[in-house]
């Protein structure tokens, strides 16, 4: 059996900070392989978002550590975010969801007070209409938001339930302690 390979201390103590956090019950956190070649040093989270059963969102979050630092970054650590999540049409088709979809992410970094620095990222509406073969369900929207930005401090837990809040709303669930109001049905509806 090989001896285990000691981490750098800055980085060891990043992935104690992300696996200390327990986000709301509806999203489920999962530790998964985090890809090899962007840094030294990585460790990866997969989630995804449950609402009434069904999972109405996913997520990567991705921890990369680089010791010699990284010019781009900023420093030596850098967070890695793709979420993505099912939108009714009229959500999905807003010209101002991509700037709502950014302010998601930044309002929830900013409240849970994760500083940082070099932030940048896209955010990508589509529509979707299926034809022919694949006809079937109406037309559907998904939002997409990639990001990335550097943490000032190896303390990782206040970035990950600002990312933890960044899912929630992507999947529309109402804050914690809100309960959302039945969908209405209609007079005909079973």
């Amino acid at each position: 059996m090989a001896p285990p390979i000691a981490l750098p201390e800055p980085f060891a103590r990043a992935v104690a900070g992300l696996r200390s956090v327990t986000c709301r019950p509806e999203i489920v956190l999962e530790e998964v392989g985090a890809p090899q070649r962007l840094a030294p040093y990585a460790f990866a989270l997969s989630a995804g978002v449950l609402r009434d059963g069904d999972e109405v969102a996913t997520g990567r979050l991705i921890l990369l550590h680089d010791p010699a630092g990284h010019e781009a970054w900023q420093g030596t650590l850098r967070l890695v975010t793709y979420v993505t999540a099912e939108l009714e049409v009229d959500l999905a088709s807003d010209p101002l969801l991509p700037g709502v979809g950014w302010t998601w992410l930044t309002d929830a970094l900013d409240a849970q007070e994760a500083r940082y620095r070099a932030i940048g990222g896209t955010v990508t509406q589509t529509l979707s209409t299926r034809f022919g073969e694949l006809a079937g369900p109406p037309a559907a929207g998904d939002i997409e938001i990639r990001a990335s930005w550097t943490p000032l401090s190896t303390d990782l837990a206040p970035h990950l339930l600002g990312w933890c809040t960044l899912l929630a709303s992507t999947a529309g669930l109402p804050p914690p302690g809100v309960t959302a109001l039945p969908t209405r049905r209609s007079a005909g509806a079973a």
